[in-house]
């Protein structure tokens, strides 16, 4: 599996320096996650006196990261390498459980 670092990806429909040679389709990455038992309560507590819940900040920057190198393993897959369009959609799942979602465009680059 090629690192995030190593494979190029934009939340435009291009990439300075590059030129797009070849679509090779829509990818995406899905989790759904959840905190533990100890997490939720923690922050439960947390969330009585505001402020930043640090715990569930966590879940999702883990979720996000997750769901961006499935999306990258599902342009592998495709022989693409790079990725651009790139969105993330995030939804809640029952009280305690949140889905996230990293898409976008499968490409063949090649530097300009």
């Amino acid at each position: 599996m090629v690192s995030i670092d190593e494979f190029p990806i934009s939340s435009a429909n291009y990439l300075p320096g590059f030129k797009v040679v070849e679509s090779k389709g829509f990818v995406y990455g899905l989790t759904v996650r959840s905190r533990g038992v100890g997490g939720n309560l923690t922050a439960g507590v947390r969330s009585l006196f505001g402020g930043e819940i640090k715990e569930y900040v966590k879940m999702l920057q883990d979720s996000r990261e997750e769901a961006l190198n499935l999306c990258i393993e599902h342009a592998q897959q495709l022989d693409a390498n790079a990725i651009i369009s790139l969105r993330y959609d995030s939804n809640s799942i029952f009280q305690y459980m949140q889905e996230v979602l990293a898409y976008g465009t499968a490409v063949i680059i090649e530097e300009e």
